[in-house]
């Protein structure tokens, strides 16, 4: 820092790990090649660079593993294979859902999963009973993060039955007019 104080704290932001154990791939788009192993070697990269600089929390945005292990059989797997490498770092991780997670898992199961990190915060939302995944918590003190559910109004994570599936769809139906709702207008 120019004035010479030392920081209150360090965190490390990730996003997209999307790990996946097969062969190289183009993204969805096909405009670019994917290296699906090789996200955990960058996974592994990112957490020595925290363990260097003493990053007491680290923010994982979503999109740990990638959604081919689902097609694969491989959800669980990819997932603890990634989990394993974050454990290697003493930084608090909190985990953000993004659509791969919900690619691979159903929301009952995230949120009895690893990467629920409500529980671990103590901080979980009082809206938990509605399957809203959010809480806040602080690294220190004058700071605090707070933590949405991003897919809350969604189709992918929710059950087809549901009232949020049905306001969500309808939602969709009325501001997209492509025939596959899944791409934006």
């Amino acid at each position: 820092m120019e004035d010479g104080a030392q920081p209150v704290f360090a965190f490390g932001i990730i996003a997209d790990i999307q790990y996946a154990d097969i062969e190289d791939g183009l993204n969805f788009l096909r405009t670019r090649k994917r290296f699906y192993r090789n996200s955990i070697q960058l996974l592994r990269n990112a957490t020595r660079r925290w363990e260097e600089h003493r990053v007491r929390c680290v923010l994982q945005l979503g999109d740990i593993i990638d959604g081919f292990n689902k097609s694969h059989d491989a959800s669980e797997q990819a997932l603890d294979t990634v989990i394993k490498e974050f454990e290697k770092s003493s930084a608090d991780v909190h985990h953000v859902w993004g659509n791969h997670e919900f690619y691979n898992f159903c929301r009952e199961t995230l949120l009895t999963s690893p990467l629920n990190s409500a529980a671990k915060a103590g901080s979980g939302s009082d809206l938990i009973a509605d399957d809203i995944y959010a809480y806040e918590f602080s690294p220190a003190p004058g700071f605090r993060f707070v933590l949405l559910d991003a897919y809350d109004v969604s189709l992918i994570g929710r059950d087809e039955s549901s009232e949020k599936y049905k306001r969500s769809l309808k939602l969709l139906q009325e501001h997209n007019n492509n025939p596959d709702l899944n791409h934006p207008p």
